[in-house]
């Protein structure tokens, strides 16, 4: 941009000479969503008192377990614990750190419970041993551990930190077989480890998701969840379609983590990914191409800059800042893709949309661990 033509322009312009330039398309109904969508569920039982630790620890895992403490521990001892939840709409992610402890999902607890979801647990440290029907599986880092709560179950866990998926049984149903032969087993080669890739790179992402990308995540979860318990007859559609899955996977990554890089083209992509350019254009044809994956994303990350009231800078620095090298070309697509000009933007407070729309009392009431779950799939 001319940047001496914009040093020498008055310090505030004209009213009809900034409208000429930032032109106004009509004020928006609504604002869209597109600050981060997600916002986190807290728990922790740090900050009680030692000998009241486990029973706050117990009365949060009711809905699900009933725990208890090893033999040789006491309420005195502590129970430092802290669970994160994050409801993706029809998948709940948790990041959950607790001492050793014992845990049971009894048939009395099933007939007062109407949750029967599909629980994939990723270690990151400790070991546990879970048994349904006399069967018992041990679980460590580096393995996925899939488990139903519609059945009876119970076992043990060492000092552990895990990262644990919630989904609901009917985004299953035409798997469900497949999956109830596999109850309470270990996962392993090469799906399992995709399927790990994959999910260490949601939660790397959880505080920067949009509304839109949940629904996508969602469904990429759970075809990949099928691809890794599919039988051999299916291996090599199921191993195409996760290969597509991490790849896109990759590639939004990078899109992300390089907005505001001159060098973001298709061809850096290639390079960068490893493919050939019918391949990546093939890959975002879904997304509308390439071009207009990154262009929308630029876009995205301009609106969320030009709504935060800490950010000072100027208009035409937000739009160079991210790859625009023309303000009318910048003020174009903004309009186009948002309804409003990008000066509208500006003042425009960007709130989370939840990943569907629930009345003030139906969000009082699944605003709690317990809530979440009863809510999930419905």
């Amino acid at each position: 941009m001319d940047t001496k033509r914009q040093d020498e322009a008055p310090t505030r312009p004209p009213r009809d000479r900034d409208r000429r330039r930032w032109p106004r398309e009509g004020q928006p109904e609504a604002a869209p969503s597109l600050a981060p969508a997600l916002e986190p569920l807290p728990f922790s039982t740090r900050e009680l008192a030692p000998e009241n630790q486990f029973a706050a620890w117990q009365a949060h895992m009711a809905p699900l377990v009933e725990v208890k403490l090893p033999d040789d521990k006491s309420l005195n001892d502590g129970f430092p614990a802290d669970h994160t939840a994050w409801n993706l709409g029809d998948m709940l992610i948790v990041q959950q750190r607790a001492p050793a402890h014992s845990y049971m999902r009894s048939a009395t607890k099933l007939r007062s419970s109407s949750i029967d979801h599909w629980y994939i647990v990723l270690p990151r440290t400790g070991r546990s041993w879970t048994e349904v029907d006399r069967r018992v599986a041990e679980n460590q880092p580096g393995n996925l551990e899939i488990r139903s709560l519609g059945y009876p179950f119970r076992g043990r866990v060492t000092d552990a930190e895990s990262l644990c998926l919630y989904l609901p049984r009917d985004l299953f149903s035409e798997a469900a077989s497949t999956l109830d032969a596999k109850n309470n087993s270990i996962l392993s080669g090469n799906f399992a480890n995709l399927l790990v890739e994959y999910v260490n790179g949601i939660e790397a992402r959880l505080r920067s998701l949009t509304a839109e990308d949940l629904p996508r995540i969602v469904h990429a979860t759970r075809s990949m969840i099928i691809a890794c318990l599919a039988p051999p007859a299916e291996h090599a559609a199921a191993a195409e379609q996760l290969a597509n899955v991490a790849l896109m996977e990759r590639a939004r990554r990078y899109v992300q983590n390089n907005l505001d890089a001159a060098h973001l083209t298709p061809d850096s992509m290639c390079r960068t990914l490893g493919v050939s350019r019918s391949r990546l254009y093939q890959l975002f044809e879904p997304s509308g191409g390439v071009l207009h994956y990154i262009q929308s994303r630029r876009l995205l990350a301009a609106h969320i800059a030009l709504s935060d009231p800490a950010d000072r800078r100027r208009i035409v620095e937000i739009a160079e800042a991210f790859g625009f090298s023309s303000a009318a070309n910048f003020s174009r697509a903004f309009t186009k893709e948002f309804g409003y000009s990008p000066r509208e933007g500006r003042g425009t407070v960007v709130l989370p949309r939840p990943a569907r729309s629930v009345s003030l009392a139906e969000h009082e009431k699944a605003s709690s661990f317990e809530g979440w779950l009863k809510a999930l799939g419905s």
